[in-house]
């Protein structure tokens, strides 16, 4: 077979060479041990918590060691391809302050370039092209009729089932049926010729998993489809060689891949990345567990955060212990620290999935939450708000004051910072008070039976004749109001003698905070009063008096 002439026939406008390629996407100038890493994801739907742990790794990776972190859009399936789906994918990253060196977007160096896969035919073709001049290459023209018979016949020998030895039947045309074929205008893939032999291994050496034999890969898999187009696995050894990838994070299950990537960079003779497979995120499901699911978990999607107002900071935080079992004491040890000082090592990433606790979360969210100010709180509220809560946005916006108040209120108890808040939807839950308007408030009155309604109705009236929102000492003229209708003004007096009075200055205290609230426990009452104003305030006594009172 005269493969020149072969790869003439087959690729007749294909006129580069590999040669032209490597000066065209030279060698980068980095330190030693820099490594460059990419996140190479297929706009097929939305971003998985997975992506993003992937991403985090190969991005720290790259970072820590000097080197670049690189997106790559894999966009060869236009079936499944999803509309904006590229940008949904760099805007859900950079949320997280995940950013690219180099990508398909504006301000992107270029030399690499292009970083979608849709725009490398020609590079994919050059190097087929090339593959097929040195006979490693054919055209293959079976039908899925042929393909199907062939894996009947392995299913009944049980013997591996694939294109390969004896069923690679393409591998022998000779040059003049391959020719006849193509003028008759029979469709065609182009095959790997794989020089695999049965029975051999490779060693594969993980950071994470350490050495790993495999059998050796003698599959002819297709290398391009029908229209041209490559299949993922030569596409991405061409892409990570030319785009000088030299470390490749990518999750295990790729791992079964390992034998086929590596004999594909060793026939088009360039040097292969280091591997290394992290496990996947896992979830607890009865005794066991699974992997979280796209179809089952809402957690499983990158915006389910972003929806809930989990800071970015606070997501990252959590998966940096999930990727380092060594992390949280490190981060004990260095508070004044950041994520970014930390060294991620490979060796320490779990082999094992890695289970995903939303109580965890929820844990290492509120403590991050309790080191921001309230003019940071107030800057990531306004950023969370804008897109998914109006009503908490226009309150922010219109009286930016009054809404820093109320962040005080619920991040300090006195000199002590409190960590309540595990992401910003918790806010119109947990203090609907305060950022529900009232029209949409619906209290359930945490009223305590040891209160008649006559006593509820006295308190109220009482109090709504001056409710002392000017006044400098408010809680005392609430003691005088509360000596005045018989309760004691000192708790430790109330305790020696409860049967003289009605109660004390804490019922007192208590029947107008469930009044204006609608809750026994709440951060500093007057404060809240005077963010609300005396108007909403005054409302929420008498329509404490209309539903509790009646």
């Amino acid at each position: 077979m005269d493969y020149n002439k072969l790869a003439e026939l087959i690729f007749p406008d294909i006129k580069g060479t590999v040669g032209e390629l490597e000066e065209r996407f030279p060698k980068r100038d980095l330190p030693d041990g820099a490594k460059v890493t990419r996140f190479a994801p297929s706009p097929t739907g939305y971003m998985h918590i997975g992506g993003l742990y992937a991403a985090m790794i190969s991005r720290k990776i790259a970072k820590q060691s000097g080197g670049v972190f690189y997106l790559r859009i894999e966009d060869t399936d236009k079936k499944r391809e999803v509309e904006d789906g590229v940008n949904e994918i760099i805007n859900s990253l950079k949320k997280f302050g995940l950013e690219f060196d180099e990508g398909p977007f504006e301000g992107s160096p270029d030399v690499y370039a292009p970083y979608k896969q849709s725009e490398r035919k020609e590079i994919y073709q050059i190097c087929v092209k090339a593959l097929m001049k040195k006979g490693l290459a054919y055209p293959c023209f079976a039908t899925p009729e042929e393909l199907d018979a062939i894996r009947a016949e392995q299913e009944k020998l049980k013997v591996d089932i694939g294109y390969y030895g004896e069923y690679a039947i393409a591998r022998n045309y000779t040059y003049e049926e391959i020719e006849e074929k193509i003028k008759a205008g029979m469709p065609y893939v182009v095959r790997l010729k794989s020089p695999g032999v049965a029975g051999n291994y490779v060693r594969y050496t993980d950071d994470i998993r350490g050495d790993i034999d495999m059998p050796e890969n003698i599959m002819d898999v297709v290398l391009l489809k029908s229209d041209g187009i490559p299949t993922y696995h030569f596409a991405h050894a061409v892409d990570d060689h030319f785009m000088r990838t030299n470390q490749v994070i990518r999750g295990d299950e790729w791992l079964a891949s390992y034998p086929l990537h590596k004999q594909l960079f060793e026939v088009c003779g360039f040097e292969q990345p280091e591997y290394v497979h992290i496990s996947p995120i896992m979830k607890a499901e009865g005794n066991g567990k699974r992997k979280l699911s796209k179809r089952k978990d809402p957690e499983a999607a990158v915006g389910f955060y972003q929806e809930q107002g989990y800071p970015a900071e606070s997501v990252l935080e959590y998966l940096m212990t999930i990727a380092n079992s060594n992390y949280e004491e490190w981060h004990a040890a260095n508070q004044d620290k950041s994520i970014d000082d930390f060294v991620l090592s490979l060796s320490k990433m779990p082999v094992s999935g890695a289970l995903f606790d939303m109580v965890k979360l929820n844990d290492v969210s509120k403590e991050m939450i309790s080191t921001f100010d309230a003019d940071t709180c107030y800057d990531k509220i306004m950023d969370w708000a804008d897109e998914y809560d109006k009503n908490l946005y226009e309150f922010g916006t219109k009286d930016k004051e009054s809404f820093i108040k109320t962040i005080e209120l619920w991040k300090m108890s006195g000199n002590k910072v409190r960590k309540d808040v595990a992401k910003w939807s918790d806010l119109t839950e947990m203090f609907d008070y305060l950022y529900v308007p009232d029209d949409a408030l619906k209290f359930d009155y945490e009223v305590d039976e040891k209160y008649t309604k006559e006593q509820l109705a006295e308190v109220i009236n009482e109090y709504k004749k001056d409710m002392f929102l000017t006044s400098e000492n408010w809680f005392a003229d609430m003691k005088v109001m509360g000596e005045k209708l018989g309760y004691c003004p000192n708790v430790k007096e109330y305790k020696k003698a409860p049967e003289q009075y009605k109660g004390s200055i804490t019922d007192i205290c208590t029947i107008v905070r469930v009044a204006v609230t609608g809750k026994k426990n709440s951060p500093d009452l007057f404060t809240i009063m005077s963010v609300i104003g005396k108007d909403r305030t005054e409302a929420r006594l008498n329509r404490f008096m209309e539903e509790a009172c009646k």
